[in-house]
């Protein structure tokens, strides 16, 4: 193929191509403004001690080398974090998809054959004519749509919206995984502490009920008596193999997250020992623009949005300009030649005129759609604001509950002592240690599921207000394969 054939081309679309681009510069449909949002001055509760912790990796602070290994280990192997990054890749592959529709679609094609004519076709061959020949063929095509209304435009922000979309859903992964996780080892360590007390407890009673056999043998003590006894040691004993069970589950859970097969979770601190983090200090209108969730309903909006104009545009008439550039020829020996080159330009011009409703329909559903977007992204709003509330006061109630629940443990430490000592010395019944020692044994129980979730509740604080910490948590997971090429 000659050079000259590749000059003709570009000179006969030119004028079509200068009006294609002064024609693109109009884009239909609504551009995006972020609709106003109230959002309160302050929270319902304000901590004194708050500290300016939502940017760090605040799990750390609990201070168990355990704790930070395991969150570690679930950023890297965790499922659902490796589907979130492989969804943001769909959404950038789809954006190049859109995209490349900006640009001219060049393609090529080789064909050689050989064929027989008809000797009894119009007109008939000639007598002596050999029917058969051989035909090589090869062309260069370019295809251009012209984004005259702007659909692709509007098509390709909805598509960027999209991978925004898809990477704040990644994001929200990881702030779940990394909350779900330190839950759930606060759970385990309170479900291990509860274990000990009810074996240390069952181990106590098992030693009264020998010394109150041996009693009621001598005949010092009555049956009652010696049948209390037992039901208080087989009360103990029912409640170790339940926590037993919950400890398995709680086990199976974490190495689930961890992206494990069920099985042991390696301990470290015990729960008592672990140091709580500071509350983050922050603004409610500052959650706007770091929670995840927010962001994705919001980047959702935005693409319902460009989908309006993008289905607007349909009304509107479109531009396409063609041409093709090749050579065809009986014989491969002069198919480069100049004689055999072949080429064609066009331009096209089209639009609806009668689509019985088809475009309307689509403008009205992305409209809807549109609304539906706007509506959600407010009750996410509306969301984030109730949960971190409600974490807010759960951490400073649940403390005050925690506090009063060890008071009380103390208080019934001591009622335990002086109704074993009053029994011992003959000034009461057994009975009434049986009351106190069983007091005792429940208040140790819920003392320790309330320290549990008054870090469950703080826990959860860092899940509801989010923050840079996401990013942090973020460094150590799995990235989309998008992120290796900065230029997409």
């Amino acid at each position: 193929m000659r050079a000259h054939c590749w000059r003709r081309l570009p000179e006969a679309l030119a004028p079509a191509a200068a009006l294609a681009g002064a024609l693109t510069a109009c884009t239909v449909g609504p551009d995006y403004v972020r609709p106003d949002i109230r959002s309160p001055e302050r929270w319902r509760i304000d901590y004194r001690q708050a500290a300016d912790i939502a940017n760090t990796r605040w799990w750390e602070q609990f201070g168990d080398p355990v704790l930070n290994q395991l969150i570690e280990t679930a950023l890297r192997e965790n499922r659902d974090l490796l589907i979130a990054a492989a969804r943001v890749d769909q959404f950038v592959g789809q954006l190049s998809v859109v995209r490349s529709r900006f640009y001219p679609q060049i393609s090529y094609s080789l064909d050689a054959s050989r064929n027989r004519a008809t000797q009894v076709g119009q007109p008939p061959l000639a007598p002596g004519v050999d029917p058969y020949y051989s035909l090589y063929q090869g062309a260069l095509g370019a295809d251009w749509q012209i984004d005259l209304f702007g659909r692709v435009r509007r098509q390709s922000e909805s598509a960027q919206a999209q991978v925004y979309a898809s990477e704040q859903g990644r994001r929200g992964v990881v702030l779940t995984l990394v909350t779900s996780v330190a839950a759930s080892y606060i759970g385990l360590r309170a479900l291990d502490r509860q274990l000990e007390i009810s074996r240390a407890t069952a181990q106590n009673y098992a030693g009264t009920a020998r010394i109150f056999e041996l009693r009621f043998k001598g005949g010092v003590v009555s049956e009652l008596e010696l049948n209390q006894v037992e039901s208080q040691y087989q009360q103990a004993l029912a409640a170790i193999p339940a926590l037993e069970q919950q400890i398995a589950a709680q086990e199976n859970l974490i190495a689930v997250l961890l992206g494990r097969n069920p099985g042991p979770i390696h301990r470290g601190k015990a729960m008592s020992a672990l140091v709580p983090p500071g509350i983050p200090a922050d603004l409610p209108s500052t959650l706007l623009e770091r929670r995840p969730d927010i962001l994705q309903a919001e980047q959702i909006l935005v693409s319902a949005n460009a989908n309006i104009g993008a289905d607007k545009a349909l009304y509107f008439p479109s531009l396409s300009l063609t041409g093709v550039l090749g050579s065809v020829s009986t014989t491969f020996s002069n198919f480069l030649s100049g004689s055999a080159a072949t080429a064609s330009a066009a331009a096209g011009l089209g639009g609806p005129i009668f689509t019985g409703g088809r475009i309307s329909g689509q403008v009205q559903g992305a409209e809807a759609f549109q609304r539906e977007a706007l509506a959600n992204y407010q009750q996410v709003i509306l969301n984030a604001f109730r949960e971190t509330n409600d974490a807010l006061v759960g951490t400073l109630k649940k403390r005050e509950e925690t506090e009063a629940q060890t008071r009380r443990v103390a208080a019934l430490r001591e009622y335990a002592r002086l109704s074993r000592l009053r029994f011992d010395n003959g000034y009461a019944g057994y009975l009434e240690v049986l009351y106190a020692e069983n007091e005792l044994f429940g208040a140790e129980l819920s003392a320790v599921r309330s320290q549990a979730e008054a870090y469950t509740q703080l826990v959860g604080v860092f899940r509801a207000v989010g923050g840079g910490w996401v990013d942090e948590a973020g460094k150590l997971a799995p990235r989309p394969a998008a992120y290796a090429d900065p230029g997409r």
